[in-house]
């Protein structure tokens, strides 16, 4: 059924249907979005709900009573603790609010009900933004607020009631209205530190992302998300790809297949690290996670401060915050991509660096004592492994086989097939099996930099897993493997290199890389809707306290300059000079001529009074003394105005000229 049919089937129904089924529409658009998150039978109990009291509203029949609906009601309660284990948190509360509306439209009798409906629809808009804050979710909540306040006013109006058209433009003028208080309050209203609702349960709502240990196929099924990590602004410019490590974790614990940070013996002692060059200034916004890691180009010089949290640093230069990161946060850094770590001619517990565990990968440990009997020296030796992954038919592929218990001596020596943790992996005990500390490091490497704002966005398919090894006199080196079988992985971005390495992914190789010209538009289109996304993310998203001190203080600083005063000064009188030009040109003629009848009687000592309507007011000037001509004009001018401010037949034309020819006789 087309549109147009629909509006003229909307047409022929009575008042109170249409303006029901309106209500539902609007009611519609509220609770659609939270299926997404809702378990599938409130979804369905929801719209199955709607589509009853639809059918009802059609078709006239009565609605269900309270001995039908009390049980249901129930039982859904009991429903929603059997889903949630609760009744209390965000995701439960929305679930029973949800539930509440679509079953308080079995229940609208008297018209105190519609409010009720309306109203709660109102509040059920807020709890979409507990799930999603972009600017779709803002964009379809607008949408909901103009049909929430369209069905409002369809429900006030008496008598005849405009087109459907023009009652949604009323909605949306009072929206608009309404537009400018809530943009003060946004940016002046004090900010609240934390979420408005939380409960403990609800504190691990975050994203998930890296995590804190390393195991074949971890990276590989964390690189097919697309979700965004962070999104960076370098305040210089911008390093080449290759320099593009986002330091995460350091592993340091090895159990034959597992990698997991180091057990901390002691207290961290200081930090020796040599930078060389100048730094590398950059703006970091950090997306909620359920962890409390920091990334950092590597190599971060100083601790970044957070507003509402504290920052540390653990002996591998690993930066956590103290707090978790449930909300975005945003944080300056300076980096340098040359220096030195650790540079001394001793490492601290050495041996830890160089722990594997007894009885696992045999065949690896042999090959790193054939390596170390080969040289004494252990850049040499690393070498000798780059070059072992270089000659050999390793292949980089999201789609690694299956591995053992002796995981790095299947993927050494049989498979030779793996993502970037496989070879960091292999790598980093091959060197320890030759006498060389090295452990693992985890984070992100590269990021996609958006020409339209500037900003480089790293996801989670830039997640990768790198090495470090320790020589004498050079500190703590970085090494890529991976580097050495798929370059195009450092160099351009992973769809680059598994198209080169991985032969299922030659075909798609145009559809992965948006860098060819044959994707111009579409990377274009990209690239705008990634940064109008980044912008709603910075400016509004991430309006913090900090940012509205600042905000406020610059405004002050602004206000108090005399010309900025001036400047205000006569704004705000234009804005009232043409407020007033606006309201007389739209004055009525016919009031105006009704008013200057009023003055002339006024004048001739018979004004009328403020509660003197025209009927009442011309009753009482034929009680006077006027001549009888000027009273016939002045009983004629009153009956034709009474008739066009009240009766409900439209005005007759030409009125205004009428009127004005009779008020010339009195």
């Amino acid at each position: 059924m087309s549109g147009a049919s629909l509006a003229r089937l909307a047409a022929q129904l009575p008042r109170d249907k249409a303006d029901t089924l309106l209500l539902l529409g609007a009611a519609l658009m509220v609770l659609a979005p939270h299926a997404g998150h809702l378990p599938l039978w409130v979804s369905s109990l929801c719209a199955l709900t709607l589509l009853w009291r639809t059918v009802a509203t059609v078709r006239g029949t009565r609605m269900p009573s309270a001995f039908l609906l009390l049980p249901l009601s129930m039982a859904a309660m009991a429903g929603v603790f059997m889903s949630y284990r609760t009744l209390f948190g965000r995701d439960a509360g929305v679930a029973m609010l949800v539930l509440l509306v679509a079953f308080k439209m079995l229940e609208m009798h008297a018209r105190r009900d519609l409010f009720v409906v309306i109203f709660l629809s109102f509040f059920l808009v807020l709890t979409n933004f507990f799930y999603s804050q972009s600017i779709l979710t803002a964009l379809m909540m607008v949408a909901s607020i103009i049909a929430l306040l369209t069905a409002q006013l369809s429900f006030q109006f008496t008598g005849s009631v405009p087109p459907l058209g023009r009652r949604l433009w009323m909605g949306a003028r009072v929206f608009l209205l309404a537009a400018p208080l809530a943009l003060v309050l946004f940016f002046l209203f004090p900010r609240i530190q934390g979420p408005l609702w939380g409960m403990p349960s609800d504190a691990q709502g975050g994203r998930t992302g890296l995590s804190n240990s390393m195991a074949p196929g971890n990276m590989s099924n964390l690189a097919q998300s697309d979700e965004p990590v962070f999104q960076v602004r370098f305040l210089d410019q911008v390093p080449p790809k290759p320099q593009l490590y986002w330091r995460g974790l350091v592993m340091g614990d090895f159990d034959g297949r597992t990698w997991t940070q180091l057990r901390r013996r002691r207290l961290p002692d200081s930090i020796s690290m040599t930078a060389r060059g100048e730094p590398i200034r950059y703006e970091l916004t950090l997306e909620p996670s359920s962890n409390n890691w920091l990334f950092a180009l590597d190599m971060p010089d100083r601790l970044p401060e957070l507003s509402g949290n504290s920052a540390g640093v653990s002996r591998e230069l690993e930066m956590t915050a103290t707090l978790p990161l449930s909300k975005r946060v945003r944080y300056e850094l300076s980096s340098h991509v040359d220096y030195s770590l650790d540079h001394g001619d001793q490492l601290n517990e050495r041996d830890r660096w160089l722990a594997l565990p007894q009885g696992f990968n045999p065949r690896t440990l042999e090959t790193g004592a054939q390596i170390a009997r080969m040289s004494a020296d252990p850049a040499a030796r690393a070498n000798a492994v780059l070059g072992m992954f270089t000659r050999m038919p390793f292949s980089y592929t999201l789609q690694p086989p299956l591995l053992g218990r002796d995981s790095v001596d299947e993927f050494l020596f049989k498979t030779r097939a793996g993502f970037c943790e496989h070879f960091a992996s292999a790598f980093v005990v091959l060197m320890r099996a030759a006498d060389v500390p090295a452990r693992v490091v985890i984070g992100y490497q590269g990021g996609e930099l958006n020409p339209i704002d500037g900003f480089l966005m790293v996801r989670q398919t830039e997640a990768h897993a790198w090495a470090e090894i320790w020589i004498a006199g050079r500190g703590w080196l970085r090494v890529d493997p991976t580097a050495a079988v798929a370059p195009e992985r450092v160099q351009r971005g992973l769809s680059s290199a598994l198209a080169q390495n991985t032969p299922a992914f030659a075909g798609l190789g145009g559809l992965l890389d948006f860098g060819g010209e044959r994707n111009a538009l579409l990377e274009q289109l990209r690239f705008r809707i990634g940064a109008i996304n980044n912008g709603w993310n910075q400016w509004v998203l991430n309006y913090t306290p900090d940012r509205q001190s600042g905000f406020l203080d610059s405004l002050k600083l602004s206000l108090m300059h005399w010309r900025n005063l001036a400047i205000l000064a006569a704004i705000g009188a234009v804005l009232l000079l043409w407020r007033a030009i606006r309201q007389r040109r739209e004055t009525d003629p016919v009031d105006a001529l009704y008013s200057a009848l009023c003055r002339r009687m006024s004048q001739l000592g018979m004004a009328r009074a403020a509660d003197e309507g025209p009927n009442a007011y011309a009753a009482r000037l034929a009680q006077g003394t006027l001549a009888p001509d000027k009273l016939a004009a002045i009983e004629r001018f009153l009956a034709l105005y009474s008739a066009h401010k009240y009766s409900a037949r439209p005005p007759a034309s030409g009125l205004a000229s009428t009127l004005k020819s009779l008020l010339n006789n009195i």
